[in-house]
């Protein structure tokens, strides 16, 4: 497994509850959630900029 990098990462306290709360309804801790949330963005702005190139094929992720 590869190793994680750690960060601390500031945020509104009404913003963490929501998170929480998003985490718990998809069995996830938070750091897990952000994690997911992270992942999608980043393949989803992959897959954007590949159809604004004009290429159907995605770069495997």
């Amino acid at each position: 497994m590869a190793k994680r990098k750690a960060f601390l990462l500031r945020m509104n306290p009404a913003l963490w509850d929501e998170l929480e709360k998003w985490a718990a309804d998809e069995f996830r801790s938070v750091n897990g959630q952000i994690e997911f949330l992270l992942r999608r963005a980043v393949l989803d702005e992959r897959k954007k900029d590949v159809r604004e190139r004009g290429r159907d094929d995605v770069p495997p992720s």
